[in-house]
């Protein structure tokens, strides 16, 4: 059997194989897809006290899924969740690149296809779930902070056109967490978020899920922070040729579940939609 090269690949195997697992290896998976972090910064050693299981048992885990040992095993979680090379240094790999602009050019826009390209690929039922949990809310909340910021404003924005409900979540005057503590069970909170996590994505998905409102992830993996108590996960790829993760995936996914949300509302929501453009330009909004 192959080992998983990535984190999803390796959930997925492990939620296959799971039931047949002996319990100690259950205690030890549950906690390694539960705190993914920590296993890509932890020895095997403080791991297993956590967990609640011997050193040894963690080491036959990893060779049961596949690896050749548990550093093989944490790899993959370091790999991916503290991706090697520095914003700079990628920016250095890029100068000194040898190929030429249209080359260049060409990689990069086949690179954003491919992302874009893996939305529906990678989020095939997933997607139908997430209209659901956006259509039932009393309220959805987005939130999404330094480059997740504008896919964020984008949904709200979007969903807002015909829906006046929904609302952003920002840190403006230090309230995040204040205005967190006001979400009832049965609003929707939309999180967006991709590795390296920002602070306050993480923080807030911590704080709201005392509230018990229900939490649409919108991330790069299935084992992110804010995907870990989600009840729903939507992923999508931040690979790309420069040396910034690729957001075009995230911007496509926002306008997705716009459009998906409003033909799923129907003839209501194209009443809504009519009724505030209608004020918009009667506002003078467009020139």
């Amino acid at each position: 059997m192959s080992a998983p090269h990535s984190l999803d690949e390796l959930t997925r195997l492990i939620q296959a194989r799971y039931p047949d697992l002996s319990p100690q290896f259950q205690t030890g998976a549950r906690y390694l897809i539960d705190h993914p972090t920590q296993v890509s910064t932890l020895s095997a050693r403080k791991l297993a006290a956590l967990a609640g299981v011997q050193p040894a048992t963690l080491v036959r885990l990893a060779q049961h899924l596949g690896y050749a040992g548990w550093d093989a095993l944490k790899a993959v979680f370091t790999q991916e969740l503290h991706p090697p090379g520095t914003y700079a240094a990628r920016a250095r790999t890029l100068l000194h690149r040898p190929e030429s602009a249209q080359a260049s050019r060409q990689s990069a826009l086949h690179r954003q296809i491919l992302n874009l390209q893996a939305l529906e690929a990678i989020n095939p039922a997933a997607l139908d779930q997430a209209v659901a949990l956006l259509a039932d809310a009393g309220r959805i909340v987005v939130a999404g902070f330094r480059s997740c910021y504008p896919a964020a404003f984008s949904l709200r924005y979007l969903c807002s056109l015909f829906r006046p409900d929904v609302h952003l979540l920002d840190n403006t005057g230090g309230t995040l967490n204040l205005d967190a503590h006001h979400l009832r069970p049965e609003d929707t909170a939309v999180l967006i978020g991709y590795a390296p996590y920002s602070r306050e994505i993480v923080e807030l998905a911590d704080a709201i899920q005392p509230q018990g409102c229900r939490v649409l992830a919108l991330c790069d993996s299935q084992l992110a922070p804010i995907a870990l108590h989600a009840d729903c996960v939507l992923t999508f790829s931040t690979e790309g040729h420069s040396f910034f993760p690729s957001t075009v995936a995230i911007q496509a996914l926002a306008e997705m579940l716009a459009q998906l949300l409003l033909v799923r509302a129907g003839d209501h929501a194209l009443s809504e939609l009519n009724h505030t453009e209608a004020r918009l330009h009667a506002s003078g909004a467009y020139r």
